[in-house]
């Protein structure tokens, strides 16, 4: 565990997780053992969305990569590199073609391992700000190395009717809940802000789109 701590702010991170955002005491983060997700965020690299109708197969123009839904990315520890008290970075390295072990196998994949035939490194960068928690992630890998990113921070709900805004719309948990694992794709949108008992506004920057899920009404995703 690691903690950066700000003014009113403090960010718990557990081996590259992002396990707790308080401030002035105010937790935002799902907690793990709660209902609704085994994870506090994680990340959906090198591919996003589900493979098993492909036969956990993804053509790439190196050959045919082993996948399972959201990438083998998340399957594997990250390595801290650097902390202070109000940074930190985490690291993962992968040589091509290693195999990494599905932990979804066999109860919800037939794929025993998982396979990738480009190197890469994955840096995930935590910086705890006065105007609040920026992450950030920098990619190196082989030339034109094809891939997805996506993000998934989970967010716990205090009140029973939150509700989701962006410049155009504003979106119910009821709303998230009716789409079910599919998730609500909300396109086109770099800013993001859920209103429950406190708000919190997420902007990005190199993502062109926010999907919205949860399938119990104490966090959203």
């Amino acid at each position: 565990m690691w903690t950066l701590e700000r003014d009113t702010q403090k960010v718990t991170i557990d081996q590259g997780e992002l396990v707790s955002y308080t401030v002035n005491g105010h937790e935002f983060i799902h907690q793990k053992g709660s209902p609704g997700w085994g994870s506090a965020d994680t990340e959906m690299f090198p591919i996003i969305g589900p493979v098993n109708d492909a036969n956990f197969r993804v053509q790439v123009p190196k050959g045919s990569a082993v996948q399972d839904q959201h990438g083998l990315l998340r399957q594997f520890p990250y390595q801290r590199a650097s902390v202070s008290t109000d940074s930190a970075t985490y690291v993962k390295h992968y040589k091509a073609h290693t195999p990494i072990r599905n932990t979804k196998y066999p109860e919800k994949s037939t794929e025993a391992w998982l396979v990738w035939p480009y190197s890469f490194a994955f840096e995930k960068q935590f910086q705890l700000l006065e105007t609040g928690l920026v992450i950030s992630f920098h990619i190196s890998g082989e030339h034109n190395m094809p891939f997805m990113l996506g993000y998934h921070p989970a967010f716990k709900l205090h009140t029973k009717k939150p509700l989701i805004k962006t410049p155009e719309q504003t979106i119910s948990l009821e709303a998230v809940l009716a789409v079910g694992s599919r998730a609500l794709q909300v396109p086109n949108c770099e800013r993001i802000t859920l209103e429950d008992q406190h708000k919190i506004t997420i902007t990005t920057s190199g993502f062109g789109h926010f999907m919205c899920w949860t399938e119990v009404p104490n966090m959203v995703c």
